[in-house]
């Protein structure tokens, strides 16, 4: 189907909206295999999967949703409601529990799932601008996703790659350092930080980087391609 991700997303609320679960999670499984999912797509899917009668499908979904943004209030509560079905009351008390909490407004005067919600409009209006090719608008865009959920890690890696193709090295590094701090164990956020490292003139530790990214994971090919790049600027150099 040749859609951006904005549009297969309307789409799915079109199918949604019709009673059509199966045909939103058909739309919705392509945007997220697309890598483009943000916490409304997983919640929706999740959604769409409990009302098709699949409720673990559904709570992988919602977890998802969650996992993105931990203060999704319709994830958790939608979540609470899955898990009621299920039997598993405590767990369910516990999500309802949770949605409470994350209703206290916060600095914005705004509550912090319609902060939540901004910051994914704002990351898609991001991708907007780097699909077309204005990099410096997508990185601004991301900026404001950030203020306004700060742990959305995903949004902060995005950023970081943005960066590095716009050429801003150094602020790249920054960024991908926080979201290493966030996430150690990220893949991801590794490789990339590497490339940042390499890009700034800080081969030692890109090396540094990749070398443990190729022990712990060394059926990552991109390990062994950027060390490669290594020697080869090394040779170069000689």
């Amino acid at each position: 189907m040749d859609a951006n991700p904005a549009q297969l997303l309307d789409r799915a609320k079109e199918r949604f909206e019709l009673n059509d679960y199966f045909g939103a999670i058909h739309l919705l499984e392509e945007l997220t295999e697309r890598g483009r999912a943000y916490a409304d797509a997983q919640h929706l899917l999740g959604l769409c999967y409990h009302l098709a009668g699949q409720p673990a499908l559904a709570l992988q979904r919602l977890d998802e949703a969650i996992r993105i943004n931990p203060r999704y209030v319709e994830a958790l509560v939608h979540r609470g409601v899955v898990l009621g079905e299920l039997g598993q009351t405590a767990d369910a008390e516990a999500a309802f529990a949770q949605a409470r909490q994350v209703t206290v407004r916060g600095s914005h005067g705004i509550t912090a799932h319609h902060a939540g919600k901004l910051a994914n409009h704002h990351a898609a209006l991001g991708e907007a601008y780097a699909e077309a090719g204005a990099l410096d608008p997508a990185i601004a865009q991301y900026r404001t996703a950030l203020m306004l959920g700060p742990a959305f890690q995903d949004l902060r890696l995005r950023m970081g790659r943005l960066l590095l193709e716009a050429g801003r090295t150094l602020e790249a590094r920054e960024t991908l350092g926080e979201v290493l701090q966030a996430r150690p164990g990220s893949v991801e956020a590794k490789a990339a930080f590497g490339m940042a490292c390499y890009l700034s003139g800080d081969a030692a530790t890109a090396r540094e980087i990749w070398e443990a990214l190729r022990t712990e994971h060394p059926t990552d090919p991109r390990a062994q391609v950027y060390l490669r790049l290594l020697e080869r600027g090394y040779e170069d150099d000689a």
